[in-house]
């Protein structure tokens, strides 16, 4: 298996390189200390991270790219996080999708029944500001159930052989 290059994206495979327990995260937010927060706790747990910062973005990454997972922004810039929910559903997206919103708890509730009703598995809600321990667990304990692998969390990073740099 060659090297993977951050310009070749392409030529990764549809859920990321699960052969060393990498799966694809899409980061769909607008504020780019967010985004990079976001991206750093997934890349910590186990993730090969791809950033949008818009709903055009997000939704053409969705068309053209498959993922293991997203995380979703419901207030953009450009519109609203459910328009991305609905091209996903469109594009048939089968993962899991996790909301980090702002938004009041209420909004948040409604876009998991949003979710729902397109038949979407919206897995949690996080408000903003994140809590990046309880997003590393999140995403570690995803990464596990989707590619098989057992993880040992350390306040919520990945460790072990796979891991270690």
């Amino acid at each position: 298996m060659g090297v993977q290059h951050k310009h070749d994206m392409k030529a990764a495979p549809a859920l990321g390189d699960t052969t060393f327990g990498l799966l694809s995260l899409l980061v769909v937010d607008d504020d780019a200390v967010q985004r990079g927060l976001i991206a750093g706790a997934a890349g910590k747990a186990g993730y090969e991270v791809t950033e949008a910062a818009s709903c055009a973005e997000g939704i053409e990454l969705l068309r053209t790219r498959s993922f293991a997972c997203v995380t979703l922004d419901l207030m953009l810039d450009d519109g609203d996080g459910q328009d991305v929910m609905k091209a996903m559903a469109e594009a048939n997206y089968q993962g899991p999708v996790i909301v980090i919103s702002g938004m009041s708890s209420e909004r948040r509730r409604a876009a998991r029944q949003y979710a729902r009703s397109l038949g979407m598995d919206l897995l949690q809600s996080f408000p903003k500001p994140i809590d990046l321990a309880a997003l590393r667990i999140s995403l570690a304990n995803l990464r596990s159930t989707m590619a098989g692998l057992p993880i040992v969390h350390s306040w919520g990073e990945v460790c072990g052989p796979r891991f270690e740099r």
